[in-house]
């Protein structure tokens, strides 16, 4: 029995490579200290799974792994290359985008890495792309970790995934570009043949979707050709996040050495291999502990499936589902959670213990072990978390609580007429810049420095400052600021019963950005008002329209780390239960405009079309409609979604019954525009017309230029204009500037669209 891991966090166990990150774009420290870093977060990493039998290197990245492929096969848009920038500049360029020296050159976009909340950099690829080897990383991480003493398998994502996810910006297509891509993997094994490396991991993520048959001959054609000039290295084809039931059996045919197959959330593994077997002289990485979820696994349910594969005799190696750079790094860490909490869950580091944990106990009669004693134990503790109350409330719903009793059509027109609003109305997605002195104020009030009293004068403060700019901006429907809010998810979860919350663990959603996930231990429900002091407050300095700044229940759950004895339907149903009382009250204190985001909606939708409404929208729909069902006619809802891919289920959203949706869209080139117009989407939109997530600042020009392109496919009368999500990571100096842009935009249109 043979243990390993697809990957290891490399943030740093103190967000060491985030800090040091955002000191070299401040021009703080040079490129050779924020290199240090990163390798005594590497050493750190092999160090952690000395005790492993299959160490990985590659997995580690200054920003995001699909960028580094990008990079290592020249994958560099003109706009990049012409920057005449060092390689690292070039790199962070296309991650953050480029603003300087009168040269103003945009990011890359950004999505959705599959169903969880790693965001990827997309790679555009253009007709003179020249695909060769452009990078040594991962040779010179395998040759780091060698000279440590630790033998490491090197991971990489593989050419069809890969092909799959870039985006082409020319003429030429997958077809155009496979043989070229082709030669450059063989270039880049033989590379590795030149260095000894033993192990080869190519990460095939795309192969859980559903497939068509170009996709399988596609897969098969590159993979014959790579293959056969594999030499002496061993190639593993591993992959993740669901089942591979279109290739299964194509899979076994090919000459990979090692086949990694996802236990946990693929559905079908087990049943393909008790119909189809595995081929001898393969070896099965087995995806037997959740990679995406931070609770022990259960010894006894994981050591049934060893041993039916032992039964079948088949060569296999027991590893985490997916990289583990979805969980933080470990337990320990968080010493004000008490032990009795701390001992049902396994971040990074106790996943690699589980793992020796179930190599030892597979070789024994492990039901007499202790260890294996004390595991099913714990499981049992988790049966009596039942709240009376709430579950008596899921219970009696009825299916007029997910309707709201007046049309779509009818709130419309009394809306329009009780809010006033000009044509085109301005606003933002919620959140203002954290800057420095909001953070102190809300660590020295969780240190116990100030009291209540002192934190929420400064709060009160800094929402007055913050009506005042958007007064003089200009803007239509103002927020308060959310400057009491750590993170939209954790701060909703710190006033609902049943969640925990941890100090350090941190986990990466992209670049140098963090989360940190609550924890859902229990049911949920709403002790007390969340939001309602903060906007009331915010709607007293003003005469202007206040929106109320709330997260929906499907973000909730999937921003959270989720329970795993019972289903996410009902743990997300409990948190809707919750922000619906939260909503009435905000429309009982007058706030009229009220967003509930849903950033997250997409997020865990099935990555198969066939499970989409079973598993998922047929429930996580309804729960977002269940929150402001009860709603009265004249209050507007609001929702927003970000960095996701939302064309394939417009339907689904505009089910949702709120009647304004922002989202993401200027990094998306504005894509989903043609779907709305080809599904005759009714509800009001605000397409993002500038991206939050990269310094620069757009100009008047351009955000009008942005919205005429809109305008060409929306209604002029159901166009809002915002920035595509919220400004908390933003400085105050671009965020003004950017804003009285936005502002100015709108109303050069508004005037010619009145004439």
């Amino acid at each position: 029995m043979k243990t390993s891991i697809i990957g290891f966090p490399r943030i740093g166990e103190n967000r060491e490579l985030k800090f040091a990150t955002e000191k070299y774009f401040r021009n703080e420290i040079k490129f050779s200290e924020l290199e240090n870093v990163g390798k005594e977060i590497r050493k750190n990493a092999w160090q952690n799974q000395k005790d492993l039998d299959y160490i990985v290197s590659n997995d580690f990245s200054y920003y995001d792994l699909f960028l580094d492929t990008a990079f290592t096969f020249n994958v560099i848009a003109k706009r990049y290359r012409q920057l005449n920038l060092s390689a690292i500049d070039t790199y962070f360029a296309m991650a953050r985008g480029y603003q300087k020296d009168g040269l103003d050159v945009k990011a890359l976009s950004m999505k959705k890495w599959f169903n969880t909340n790693y965001h990827y950099m997309v790679a555009e690829i253009e007709d003179d792309t020249e695909i060769k080897l452009n990078s040594t990383k991962a040779f010179d991480q395998y040759k780091e970790a060698k000279n440590l003493g630790f033998e490491t398998k090197s991971t990489i994502v593989g050419i069809f995934t890969f092909l799959k996810l870039l985006d082409y910006k020319g003429e030429k297509n997958i077809n155009d570009f496979k043989d070229d891509f082709v030669n450059a993997y063989i270039s880049y094994i033989e590379k590795f043949q030149e260095l000894g490396l033993k192990t080869l991991q190519f990460e095939e993520a795309y192969l859980v979707y559903d497939l068509s048959k170009e996709d399988i001959d596609l897969f098969k054609e590159v993979y014959q050709k790579i293959l056969a000039k594999k030499g002496s290295i061993k190639i593993i084809l591993q992959t993740y996040f669901g089942d591979v039931r279109d290739i299964y059996q194509q899979l076994q045919e090919l000459d990979f050495d090692g086949i990694g197959l996802d236990f946990v959330e693929g559905r079908k593994t087990l049943d393909l291999i008790e119909k189809y077997g595995f081929v001898k002289g393969k070896t099965l990485f087995a995806g037997l502990i959740n990679g995406k979820n931070i609770w022990r696994n259960s010894y006894e349910k994981t050591l049934g499936i060893i041993e039916k594969l032992k039964e079948k005799e088949i060569d296999f190696v027991i590893q985490a589902s997916s990289s583990l750079i979805h969980v933080p790094y470990r337990v320990d860490f968080e010493d004000e959670l008490d032990e009795k909490y701390k001992k049902h869950f396994a971040f990074a580091y106790e996943k690699l213990e589980e793992l020796n944990d179930l190599k030892k106990l597979a070789d024994l009669d492990y039901k007499e072990d202790q260890n294996f004693i004390k595991n099913k134990k714990l499981f049992e503790d988790r049966k009596n978390l039942c709240d009376r109350d709430v579950k008596e409330r899921i219970e009696n719903l009825k299916d007029s609580d997910f309707i709201r009793s007046d049309s779509f059509e009818k709130r419309e027109e009394i809306q329009k007429e009780e809010l006033n609003l000009p044509l085109f109305p301005t606003t933002t997605i919620g959140s203002f810049p954290q800057t420095l002195d909001v953070k102190r104020n809300r660590k020295r009030y969780k240190n116990g420095q100030i009291s209540k009293e002192e934190y929420e004068e400064f709060n009160y403060k800094k929402i007055e400052e913050c009506i005042r700019l958007q007064e003089d901006l200009g803007l239509d429907v103002l927020v308060h600021g959310e400057y009491e809010r750590n993170d939209m998810v954790e701060y909703f979860g710190e006033h609902l019963s049943g969640y925990l919350f941890t100090k350090k663990a941190w986990v990466q959603s992209y670049g140098t950005r963090c989360v940190k996930p609550p924890i859902i231990w229990s049911d949920i429900k709403r002790e007390e008002e969340i939001t309602v002091k903060w906007s009331s407050y915010a709607k007293s300095l003003t005469k202007k329209p206040i929106k109320g700044m709330l997260t929906g229940p499907v973000t909730i759950l999937n921003w959270s780390f989720p329970r795993e004895d019972i289903s996410v339907k009902e743990s997300t149903y409990q948190i809707a239960l919750a922000i619906r009382d939260e909503v009435l009250e905000l429309e009982k204190s007058g706030i009229n405009i009220i967003q509930i985001d849903e950033a997250a909606l997409r997020e865990k939708l099935p990555l198969r079309k066939s499970d989409w409404f079973s598993q998922y929208l047929d429930w996580a729909i309804p729960a977002f409609r269940l929150v402001h069902s009860a709603c009265k006619v004249n209050t507007q809802i609001h929702t927003h979604m970000c960095y996701s891919e939302f064309t394939d289920i417009i339907k689904s959203i505009d089910q949702m019954d709120a009647d304004v949706i922002s989202f993401e869209a200027s990094r998306s080139n504005l894509e989903i525009l043609d779907s709305l117009k080809e599904n005759n989407f009714r509800t009001q939109v605000g397409p993002g017309v500038y991206d939050i997530h990269s310094p620069r600042v757009p100009s008047v020009e351009e955000i009008e230029n942005t919205l005429r392109k809109i305008l060409e496919k929306v209604d002029y009368k159901k166009l809002w204009v915002n920035p595509d999500c919220g400004l908390k990571t933003r400085g105050e100096e671009e965020t003004v500037k950017a804003l009285h842009n936005l502002v100015r935009a709108s109303k050069e249109l508004r005037d010619e669209y009145r004439k």
